[in-house]
């Protein structure tokens, strides 16, 4: 790592903690990846797409978009998907650089995403092989949002295009990560106007009701 990137990397912002604030004086920042497959411990991050919620709305003035460079990446059956053809991961960024310049966009800021779990995981590897920076923001799952939210809704496994057309978005791109993290923040706030509707207005209540929504979920599951 070079110096500039090692004094960069000291003046990231802390982690912050869900706490009590209205959700519109929250800033979030919606997170979407696009990767060379599945596998969280061998695939790769390819490229990043991020918008911002902020005084409830997505302000399209704080946008990000990088696709990494990726020297030994092959053609994959993800191509198909996100459509990055080897030449745009020959042509990207360097992988260091482009995660410092995420992580200074997303500030002190908590992460919304499409089954984050997923995102969280393979961006915390991202970070700790390029940079060694150990990710520990809190990321808050819309997949989960959704069906809380939303119980009379029967979406049996629903992803982002179930969700997408139950609350009649319309969506002219989808694949990619600046688009996917838009229309992901686009669902965003209608579930936080519900979560509002239901008594839910800050990021600490919400996460405690997702927490016992889980709960629910398994032991249903383990009857």
């Amino acid at each position: 790592m070079q110096d500039d990137q090692r004094q960069r990397l000291a003046r990231l912002a802390a982690a912050p903690v869900l706490d009590e604030r209205p959700l519109r004086q929250q800033r979030w920042v919606v997170l979407d990846l696009e990767t060379s497959g599945l596998n969280l411990n061998r695939d790769q991050v390819l490229s990043i797409g991020a918008v911002v919620i902020e005084d409830g709305a997505i302000d399209f003035g704080q946008q990000f978009e990088r696709t990494l460079h990726r020297h030994d990446h092959k053609l994959a059956p993800s191509v198909l998907i996100h459509g990055l053809a080897p030449s745009a991961i020959a042509a990207g960024c360097d992988p260091a650089q482009a995660l410092l310049d995420l992580m200074e966009f997303i500030g002190d800021s908590p992460l919304l995403a499409f089954h984050a779990g997923f995102d969280q995981r393979m961006l915390g590897r991202a970070l700790k092989d390029s940079l060694g920076y150990k990710l520990q923001h809190p990321f808050m799952d819309v997949a989960e949002l959704a069906p809380l939210l939303n119980p009379d809704v029967v979406l049996r496994d629903a992803g982002l295009d179930d969700w997408i057309a139950h609350f009649g978005l319309q969506v002219e791109e989808r694949h990619n990560a600046s688009a996917d993290a838009q229309v992901t923040a686009e669902i965003a706030l209608i579930l936080f106007s519900q979560a509002r509707r239901q008594l839910l207005d800050s990021p600490r209540q919400l996460e405690q009701r997702l927490q016992g929504w889980r709960r629910k979920r398994q032991q249903h599951h383990g009857l």
